[in-house]
């Protein structure tokens, strides 16, 4: 078959889980003797925003087509965000040289609903894998500006709003008025026809509707899945299926370290959203047992310098809080063999976070917060333990006990559940693409 992927980045420039999810499985699918090209945005302000250029290149044995523009010198940034021409003309003429069985967009953000309609006006049937919630959110995080949880999806007067707030003259009067200076200003716009709310109201419109035309939407998770399809979207659409993980290459790790201490782990950015505060506060809460507790946070902690910074000062000359930095992925296996549990404190609802599935790859309990695709992987009490999201004094409540209990972890790790390989999530799909081709789709 040939299959062309889109995806709004890819490596080596962008790092993240969509990027790797898009690469491993176009690299998967050459291997196995399929033609497979991709498409992404490399840059978005480059160049004159009425005009788009692009890269042709290969990464890793896989064609890639970069593409480049200016979204802020666009006529209409917010349309231009999801709906938009400079990337549906080009997706037409790649579709014409390279003449896919299948398109299969990964995400949505930056390549536009302008993708699914240039395969739609080829006749090239459509996957989308849904990776986070771009679809519903123009902030694609479903937080809103302040860090708060967005409660309302798709509702374009909340988002309009959540947008302003994003500026310090509409943030700082809303929080001094108590939220009357947004409820005035939200009954403004509908009376006067405010042009960003109605953007805003075309979007969701736009996008709910491309979601129903779509051939299939495989879904990560059940949250998710229930997310999309309580705003409208129809379930006949959807299939659920968990990612995989590619482990070829992992370093042996060897079984897991005895220590003197009981290491709680971190594993991932070194940000606020994914709620490090809160472990770090949570962990200053804690008290020696039997075993002295000790935090171990891996990641980059020069992304966000002054949140980064803030951390190490509620932990000076603390010796059991170690911030261990960055690490080849390759070495994962060994990380997990030198933490006994890792913490997942996100504040914002994590679909299928690959981390999660990393611990159970490699034997290492969890706990995580009580939200969204998290609280779905874990089993409280089975293979690790779930806290009430953002409450350190809750998060504290469960470490403790696994100081107080050294042999918790161990307990725990004979309960957890098997990981699917990226061998076996290609081979899913294949069957996925084999059944648009059964339906006369291919």
């Amino acid at each position: 078959m040939k299959i062309l992927f889109a995806v709004h980045h890819f490596p080596p420039t962008y790092r993240g889980g969509a990027e790797w999810r898009a690469h491993r499985t176009a690299r998967a699918l050459l291997a196995l003797g399929h033609e497979v090209g991709a498409v992404c945005v490399e840059s978005i302000d480059s160049g004159d925003g009425q005009e788009i250029t692009f890269e042709d290149d290969v990464y890793d044995g896989v064609p890639i087509r970069r593409l480049s523009l200016n979204l802020s010198d666009v006529p209409d940034p917010v349309r231009y965000g999801y709906r938009n021409p400079l990337i549906g003309q080009c997706i037409e003429e790649l579709l014409s040289s390279f003449r896919p069985d299948v398109l299969h967009l990964i995400g949505g953000y930056l390549m536009s609903g302008s993708t699914i309609e240039a395969a739609q006006a080829a006749g090239v049937p459509v996957v989308l894998t849904l990776t986070d919630f771009w679809f519903l959110c123009p902030r694609i995080t479903l937080v809103h500006s302040d860090g708060t949880l967005c409660t309302t999806p798709a509702d374009p007067l909340a988002c309009a709003l959540c947008l302003r707030k994003e500026h310090r003259r509409y943030r700082l009067p809303d929080q001094l008025s108590g939220a009357a200076f947004g409820r005035v200003l939200s009954f403004i716009w509908q009376r006067n026809h405010d042009g960003l709310l109605g953007a805003l109201r075309e979007r969701k419109e736009y996008l709910l509707a491309l979601l129903n035309t779509v051939d299939l939407v495989i879904s990560p998770s059940h949250f998710l899945k229930g997310l999309f399809e309580a705003q409208g979207v129809s379930p006949c659409r959807f299939v659920y299926m968990r990612q995989g993980l590619d482990m070829q290459n992992w370093a042996d790790a060897g079984p897991k370290q005895s220590d003197s201490h009981i290491r709680i782990g971190y594993i991932g950015q070194i940000a606020k959203h994914k709620g490090v505060d809160v472990l770090v506060e949570a962990f200053r809460h804690v008290r020696a047992g039997e075993k002295q507790p000790q935090l171990i946070l891996y990641g980059d902690a020069d992304r966000f310098p002054r949140f980064s910074g803030w951390l190490r000062k509620r932990v000076a000359n603390r010796k059991d809080v170690i911030f261990a930095g960055r690490f080849e992925h390759s070495q994962i296996g060994r990380i997990h063999a030198g933490i006994d549990v890792l913490v997942v404190p996100s504040v914002w609802y994590e679909n299928s976070p690959n981390v999660i599935l990393e611990a159970f790859a490699t034997g290492t309990p969890v706990v995580v917060s009580r939200l969204g695709g998290m609280a779905e992987l874990v089993a409280d009490g089975v293979n690790g333990f779930q806290f009430e999201a953002g409450d350190s004094r809750d998060l504290a409540r469960v470490l403790q006990r696994f100081v107080d209990q050294p042999s918790l972890s161990t307990n725990l790790r004979q309960s957890m559940p098997s990981v699917k390989t990226a061998l076996e999530e290609v081979e899913d799909l294949l069957r996925l693409y084999a059944a648009l081709e059964v339906k006369g789709l291919v």
